[in-house]
């Protein structure tokens, strides 16, 4: 044995080390930093988004300055300033509700502004809208019809006019709209009662027969019920009426007509023309009597007498009549017909058409106003009546 066969490894053999690895340290550092940057960017673009978002709450389109051009809301019962400011919106007066609502806020006059129609300003910042709507002039369209009102003016002895339903209806539909006019004069009122369908006005289905009978000028009348209207300004003859007389027709049926005729023995229409008798008759304390009086009377086919609608047709106050006013011819004078008149001579109140429902009881067949008050004196006999006026005119009352 050789010590070259004590060798171990031969001596050929190649002693190779493994080759090195591919450098991987520096891509890394690459990767990361790429990584890092863009989880920055999203960061960063996360976070303007939100600032955004914060920012945006609490803003809202406005417009500004003082408006452009004018224009008709309609403010209905129970609405909430966010409901105005809606309507505002819908009409172009606001750009938003926020608006609106945001300068309100600031200004407590907002929360007394009353159903009815208000002139605005197209295009208006809120805070313009609110110094708008709560000025007293911007509220147009109101009409207030007070018991025993009629169509026609009534002209009092000292030349006085008290207007009548058509001059206070045409006065109620004016305002000024980019400077011009909406009034519609009373004889385009007029010429509308004459013509109209009252079932398309909304006169009640049990008024309809009975009141196109009328004269064409008295069609309407008693079918207007006293209180406050809102007219929109704009609308034209047709319009008015028909917002009006379907308005009223609600009213009545309110009032419990026509049901509340039923067990009276008169139509509904002749409950509406007895209070409107009652109306114009007498002061609101003797209503029921009033009432059985015209009840007694017609029951007995007696004329009832009543200088009120003597009056009616020459359009004067009620209190006193002459001979030769009692004397004249037509369908209105009780003292010459028996009955009711053709139509109601007025706009009952609430009271009138309940004391026409229910009146009192007692047997009077007479009365006459026998104190300065208006009160009024009852008798059942004419002896006790003549009495009674005796002492009315000793007073003053009559």
């Amino acid at each position: 044995m050789t010590d070259d066969d004590l060798d171990l490894f031969d001596s050929h053999t190649d002693r190779r080390r493994p080759a090195p690895r591919p450098a991987k340290r520096k891509k890394r550092r690459t990767s990361l930093w790429i990584g890092m940057a863009v989880v920055l960017v999203l960061i960063a673009a996360g976070g303007y988004y939100g600032y955004r978002q914060l920012a945006d709450i609490g803003s809202y389109d406005d417009y500004t300055g003082q408006g452009e051009s004018d224009v008709v809301i309609e403010v209905k019962k129970g609405d909430s300033t966010a409901d105005i400011a809606a309507a505002l919106v819908e009409s172009e007066v606001v750009a938003s509700t926020s608006a609106f609502v945001a300068a309100a806020e600031t200004d407590g006059r907002v929360r007394a502004v009353q159903p009815g129609f208000y002139v605005m300003k197209t295009k208006s910042s809120g805070k313009a809208a609110v110094g708008q709507i709560v000025k007293p002039e911007a509220k147009v369209g109101n009409l207030q019809i007070t018991p025993g009102t009629q169509l026609h003016d009534i002209k009092q002895p000292d030349g006085a006019v008290n207007p009548g339903i058509v001059a206070e209806l045409s006065a109620a539909s004016c305002a000024k709209l980019n400077g011009k006019s909406t009034c519609v004069p009373a004889d385009q009122l007029w010429a509308s009662v004459k013509k109209a369908d009252l079932a398309k006005l909304g006169v009640p289905e049990w008024a309809v027969g009975p009141a196109s009978r009328a004269e064409p000028e008295r069609r309407l009348e008693g079918l207007i019920m006293p209180g406050v209207y809102d007219v929109r300004p704009g609308a034209n003859a047709d319009e008015l009426w028909k917002q009006l007389v379907s308005d009223s027709a609600t009213r009545m049926q309110a009032l419990g007509l026509p049901d509340a005729a039923v067990d009276t023995g008169f139509t509904p229409y002749q409950v509406l023309t007895m209070a409107s008798l009652i109306e114009r008759e007498a002061i609101e304390q003797d209503f029921g009597k009033v009432s059985r009086v015209t009840y007694n009377r017609l029951a007995e086919d007696m004329r009832l007498q009543y200088d009120s609608t003597v009056n009616y047709v020459l359009d004067r106050p009620t209190i006193r009549t002459d001979d030769a006013d009692r004397e004249r011819a037509g369908p209105y004078n009780t003292y010459n017909n028996t009955g009711l008149t053709p139509t109601p001579i007025s706009a009952p109140s609430k009271e009138a058409i309940n004391a026409a429902v229910k009146p009192e009881q007692g047997p009077w067949l007479y009365f006459v106003r026998c104190q300065t008050d208006g009160t009024s004196c009852f008798a059942v006999s004419i002896e006790e009546h003549q009495q009674n006026v005796v002492e009315a005119q000793n007073r003053g009352a009559y």
